[in-house]
């Protein structure tokens, strides 16, 4: 019983770091779907398209709805361009 204790203290450690690696809940293929979706709001839909599926491809995460919402996926919340901005939409 104090083993599966131990177990159930390392997992979520271990899921939080699977997705900041890029270990999000879609595959790949998901990707065009999920960011239609989150850039369907923008007037910059080309380069939110791009950038989405970028870091959905990345990340395997996508925020839900059109805009915020990216404490959800960390990958996706932490990676930033070189200047520290935010690089995912």
């Amino acid at each position: 019983m104090a083993t599966g204790g131990a177990e159930d203290l390392v997992r979520p450690e271990l899921q939080d770091q699977k997705s900041m690696n890029g270990q999000g809940n879609l595959r790949a293929s998901q990707c065009p779907n999920a960011c239609t979706r989150r850039c369907s709001q923008t007037q910059y839909r080309k380069p939110c398209m791009f950038y989405c599926q970028k870091c959905c491809n990345k990340c395997l995460c996508v925020p839900p709805g059109y805009y915020g919402n990216k404490q959800v996926c960390p990958c996706y919340n932490n990676w930033k361009t070189k200047r520290g901005g935010p690089k995912c939409p």
